[in-house]
Order: structure tokens, then sequence, then C-alpha cells
């Protein structure tokens, strides 16, 4: 029985028949892992958990006098963290209570945020902090071992952390915020 040219493999040099590899799963979310600090959406929740705060702040007094803070909440939410929108806007006593409710998260959050994020710049600058005296730093007794350490470790463990915890904390956020102000 002759076989006919469509039923024939194709010869192994003949690269369109060749199937592409399977992507490396690791390298993959290494990347990802690598990318985070880099990301718009990271810079945004940065962005809220800085103002977040302060607005809320601003809002309690100002929802004492009548004005809709529930929506600059929810605005700010929804601009930066992705809070989904409603149809209804939440009224005076919601905003009054998400503002109210959310500041001891609020300050967590930006404290961690300011703290872990100041960390990054502080350690790839260690030479220029005064007194730093790299005898007896970790890293140390060489000046070259002490600023490497605090770069690696400090600097861009930082750097490649805080996304991270940053976006769990935005989450809490996110949920607070999706619960009191839909």
């Amino acid at each position: 029985m002759a076989t006919t040219r469509a039923h024939r493999p194709p010869p192994a040099h003949d690269i369109r028949h060749r199937q592409a590899p399977a992507r490396d799963e690791t390298s993959v979310r290494v990347w990802r892992f690598v990318q985070e600090p880099f990301r718009a959406d990271t810079w945004r929740r940065v962005a809220y958990a800085l103002s977040a705060l302060p607005v809320g702040l601003v809002c309690v007094l100002l929802s004492l006098l009548g004005a809709p803070t529930g929506r600059w909440q929810r605005a700010l939410a929804h601009r930066f963290l992705g809070l989904p929108g409603s149809a209804e806007p939440p009224g005076r006593m919601k905003g009054l209570a998400h503002a109210v409710l959310a500041a001891p998260l609020n300050l967590l959050v930006l404290a961690v945020t300011a703290y872990g994020w100041s960390i990054v710049p502080m350690n790839f600058g260690w030479p220029l902090r005064a007194g730093s005296d790299y005898a007896d730093s970790w890293g140390g007794p060489t000046f070259a071992g002490a600023w490497a350490f605090h770069a690696l470790v400090g600097g861009v463990g930082f750097l490649l952390i805080m996304p991270w915890l940053g976006r769990a904390m935005a989450a809490v956020q996110l949920r607070l915020a999706a619960a009191l102000l839909s």
C-alpha cells in the first residue's frame, strides 16, 4: 500500500513542524518577581498607601460638615487599587465610617510602606550615611564588603520584597473599602 504525501512525517530539517519549546515555569515566576518593583501597579499601590491616611483624616472632618467624602474615598480606591464602581454613590455616613475604621489600617500601611521603601536607597547609598564605620559593619571589615552587603541585602532585597508586601497590604485595604464604600 502506497502512502500519500499527506501521511508522511515531515523531514527532520523542516522547522515549520517543530513544536515550540515549553516555557519554563520557574524562569517565568522569577522574571515576574524581579519585574514587580518596576510595574505601574506597584507604584499605584504605593501612592494609595501614602495617600489613604491623609485623605481619610481630611474626610473625617469634611464628612462632619456634610461633604460627599464616601465618593472621594471610593474614587481614590478605584483609581489606585481598582475598586469596582457601583451605580449608587456611598452616603455621607459610609464615607465617615470608612475614614474612621480604615484609619488604623492606613496608619500601619503608611508606616510599613514609607519605612520599607526608604530602606532601598538608604542601603544603596550606604557609604554616604553619616557615621558609617565599615570596620564594625555587616559585611566588613572592608569597605567594599560592607557596601556590597548593604546594597545586596538591604537595597536589592527590599526592592524585591516591598512590592509583594505592598500587594498584600493593598488587598486588605481593598477589601475594607469594598465592604464599607459599596
